[in-house]
């Protein structure tokens, strides 16, 4: 059984006085598992109340859930290979489409994958753009038009950029139309990492994972479903080049408000949709990513080897 009360981590540091509205000073930040080579990827699965969650070294997803605490739900989960593939090998990030399926960043089989959450096998939604293998797809998000929209870095490769398996020059942003279609939606980024949308599903965001130019990007969803010119957000690069706060922009979620809860520098920054930066979950970790769970009011973390979970003022988008 899952233990009643577990031990606690990180500080939350108001930056603007509209962020204790958000989130108590006194919130505690609990972590709940651990032991994890890179924990990732986190979706609450309303049907069942139970957190999903990558380890993507260990190629395995993982399943916490509150009465019976932590077990493997899926193994192998993003490389069934032979052999030794990389360092992150496995599924990265994770969501919950339309029809009820886990949608997952495969690494190691470089695709978009389906796969029904109470019976049945996997699919692959999208290997290829243009006949070329992806690099190792990282976060996918679907919006209401019914596409999926996901990130294609080179972290799943063995050598990373340098890696002679690369087949396609870009790292893209993708999207994948209801009928199938992959097209290359934003191709000048450097490392697109983690997205969401706004809650009306006419901004997407993209958080880059690039030490020399860590930003948030927001960009128009045209009426068709295409992707606009972007914009700059917020550019984290010089709490980054400070050296006191560690981390890359990465994984992000959207609360009801539009305010944006993003992996960064030092934890979570927690900035409005004009790119103000409200507040901080400072963590002591890494912190990879985060996600909505329970009611809506609670945001559940993936940093590093830790998931961690913390009750907030506020619901995520959706709920």
């Amino acid at each position: 059984m899952a233990q009643k009360t577990y031990p606690t981590i990180g500080k939350i540091i108001a930056e603007d006085p509209a962020f204790e509205k958000l989130i108590s000073k006194n919130a505690r930040i609990e972590v709940l598992a651990s032991g994890f080579d890179w924990s990732e990827g986190p979706v609450w699965i309303k049907n069942g109340n139970y957190l999903l969650f990558s380890d993507v070294p260990k190629n395995v997803i993982y399943k916490w859930e509150e009465k019976e605490g932590l077990s493997v739900f899926l193994k192998p989960s993003g490389y069934t290979g032979l052999g030794y593939y990389s360092d992150e090998p496995g599924s990265n990030g994770l969501t919950v489409d339309d029809q009820g399926r886990l949608i997952a960043c495969e690494h190691g089989d470089r695709r978009i994958s389906a796969m029904p959450l109470t019976k049945g096998g996997k699919i692959t939604l999208a290997d290829k753009f243009e006949g070329k293998r992806f690099n190792s797809p990282n976060d996918v998000v679907q919006h209401s038009n019914g596409s999926y929209y996901f990130t294609d870095p080179p972290y799943g490769l063995e050598k990373k950029h340098d890696d002679p398996s690369r087949e396609i020059t870009n790292f893209g942003v993708y999207r994948l139309s209801p009928d199938g279609k992959v097209s290359m939606e934003i191709k000048d980024l450097t490392r697109p990492n983690g997205l969401a949308f706004s809650p009306d599903g006419k901004t997407l965001y993209v958080a880059q994972s690039d030490p020399e130019r860590a930003i948030y990007m927001t960009y128009p969803v045209t009426a068709d479903g295409h992707i606009g010119v972007g914009k700059l957000l917020y550019d984290a690069t010089p709490m980054l080049k400070s050296g006191r706060l560690k981390g890359l922009p990465d994984g992000l979620k959207i609360d009801r408000d539009g305010n944006l809860w993003a992996s960064g520098p030092g934890g979570i920054l927690v900035l409005n949709p004009q790119g103000k930066l409200l507040g901080r979950l400072e963590m002591s970790e890494l912190t990879s990513n985060c996600a909505w769970g329970n009611d809506g009011s609670v945001l559940y973390l993936t940093v590093d080897s830790y998931v961690c979970r913390v009750q907030t003022n506020t619901k995520g988008a959706g709920w």
